[in-house]
């Protein structure tokens, strides 16, 4: 009941003219409107009083990035964490990545898979500003705007953290950051225009003011003329704000059970698939698996941070018979990452059909000047971080 209710409110969120929804989702309307009045006014007060100095606002002692979005899921926040940090670990920066593990934390969970090995520290918590400052007290610090490259180096290896990055933190006011990312879904970016619950804004489009960069996510699944209105629309707001394009890059598949074997993507050339996701954006991981030569693609959406039940199983069952019987051919399920990650057995259930895991990273798409390259820069300078050339 619940994630059928979930799904309408969604529907509603992302529907332009209300004409479009059917009586019952109309019939929400009303409680939703409410609800997103209440949800303005408490973020209106609670922003009066961090501006005014009510609240205190944490100050650390290396510099704060942060990532963060005004709507609600699949802006690639997360990637854009772990890209971050991995290119700072590579630049002899140890960085301390600080999320609210919000959702079951499936999004830590895969972090920690992606970043075993690596001197990146996790901490997780919903006072981050406490969680910052027992890792700091813990490893140490190094002011990572005065040090050599040789002295990073010798931090990197003692553990002392150079940087700090937020997951998810356009909202988090209580930490100062140095430099605010914002990430925007080009696939969804406009929505209806409301606040949550009504719409899927977290915050009104007029906060991108506080941004200092803007990153527009799934560029490769848009078309150049919504590009040009996303811009358009940042570029009314804030004036100049450099603007840059991300897209999630496909790198290889593996099986549920046998992750340490590598799957090619000619495995799913001409195959039936049913796409199974439960994320914030499966418009995204849809249309990239169509991208890649299958024979027919299905779907099955659940909410975002879903976990899926036993009933779940027996819906999706179900639906791989109806596509066993169609095409007389046995469908492949793939799912994300996240999915798999938020419970790694739950998906052995589906057996004998083959389970795949899609394994992707996050790639900056060149765009009117805008690179992989500029992008790291323009961190750097913005920081004021010293870091060798070529890094």
């Amino acid at each position: 009941m619940m994630e059928k209710l979930r799904r309408m409110v969604n529907e509603i969120a992302n529907t332009h003219n209300k004409a479009h929804l059917s009586p019952l989702h109309r019939s929400l309307v009303p409680l939703l409107f409410v609800s997103s009045s209440l949800y303005k006014l408490a973020l209106s007060l609670r922003h009066f009083l961090y501006q005014n100095g009510l609240f205190p606002i944490h100050h650390l002692e290396v510099p704060v990035i942060s990532v963060g979005n005004l709507s609600w899921g699949g802006n690639g926040k997360t990637p854009m964490v772990e890209f971050i940090s991995l290119w700072l670990a590579h630049s002899g920066i140890s960085p301390l990545i600080l999320s609210r593990g919000y959702g079951g934390g499936d999004e830590i969970k895969m972090l920690q898979r992606h970043l075993l090995g690596t001197p990146i520290k996790l901490g997780v918590g919903a006072n981050r500003a406490a969680v910052a400052c027992h890792f700091i007290q813990k490893y140490g610090y190094i002011d990572t705007r005065k040090s050599s490259w040789y002295e990073k180096q010798d931090s990197l290896d003692s553990g002392k953290i150079g940087v700090v990055v937020l997951d998810d933190a356009m909202q988090h006011w209580s930490l100062r950051r140095d430099l605010n990312i914002v990430m925007v879904n080009g696939l969804t970016f406009r929505g209806n225009l409301q606040l949550l619950p009504l719409g899927p804004l977290r915050e009104p489009w007029t906060a991108l003011r506080r941004a200092d960069v803007v990153v527009i996510h799934h560029a490769d699944l848009v078309s150049e003329h919504i590009l040009k209105d996303i811009e358009s629309m940042i570029e009314r707001i804030k004036a100049n704000i450099p603007i840059f394009l991300t897209k999630m890059d496909p790198t290889y598949l593996f099986e549920v059970g046998v992750m340490s074997a590598k799957i090619s993507f000619t495995a799913i050339h001409k195959a039936t698939i049913l796409c199974l996701s439960a994320i914030g954006s499966a418009e995204s991981f849809v249309k990239r698996i169509q991208k890649m030569g299958a024979f027919y693609v299905d779907r099955v959406d659940f909410s975002d941070h879903h976990a899926f039940l036993a009933k779940d199983i027996e819906l999706i069952r179900a639906k791989l018979g109806e596509l066993d019987n169609k095409f007389d051919s046995k469908p492949i399920v793939i799912i994300t990452e996240k999915d798999y990650d938020r419970d790694p057995e739950i998906h052995k259930q589906l057996y004998p059909f083959k389970v795949f895991v899609l394994c992707s990273t996050l790639k900056v798409v060149p765009y009117r000047g805008g690179t992989e390259g500029s992008f790291k820069k323009f961190i750097k300078d913005q920081l004021k971080l010293q870091v060798p050339a070529g890094h």
